[in-house]
């Protein structure tokens, strides 16, 4: 049996050559949007949760438009301290400004983009993701969704 034997100068060669390949591979994945390899990458040890905003429109007996606004879904469990990528698409209103209650975070969901929201909560409790927009009746709401940490 015959061997294939490199030099050392070879070998050096092709692994550098694979490594760029790969790199140059992946760089053209982001820019053509597959963000797949890299997400997986990213969140090896972080959950995925999707979420996306919701309208619901009725007519009155009378002809008025009634109308509410929604996440969905409207509640979500994560555990005290588990790390977690909350992405929340925008497919019905403009935007959506909110913030999470008890927390620093806050942010806006604009209709036709995906807004991703870092999680990880220490404390057990329910917290509220609440669209300024939408906080009340009178304003097309609540629009609320509880995250529930146990």
């Amino acid at each position: 049996m015959k061997f294939l034997v490199l030099k050392k100068d070879t070998l050096v060669f092709i692994l550098v050559t694979a490594f760029l390949l790969v790199i140059i591979s992946a760089w053209f994945m982001l820019k053509a949007g597959d963000t797949a390899v890299f997400n997986q990458i990213a969140s090896e040890n972080t959950r995925e949760i999707h979420m996306v905003t919701v309208e619901y429109k009725s007519k009155m007996k009378d002809g008025k438009e009634i109308e509410v606004y929604r996440w969905d879904p409207g509640t979500i469990n994560i555990d005290a301290g588990e790390k977690v990528n909350l992405y929340i698409s925008g497919i019905n209103g403009e935007e959506h400004p909110f913030y999470i209650e008890g927390t620093d975070i806050k942010g806006t969901v604009k209709k036709g983009e995906e807004t991703m929201v870092s999680l990880q909560i220490d404390k057990e409790g329910t917290y509220r993701l609440i669209c300024k927009v939408h906080g009340d009746r009178e304003h097309n709401g609540p629009m609320i969704a509880d995250i529930i940490v146990d």
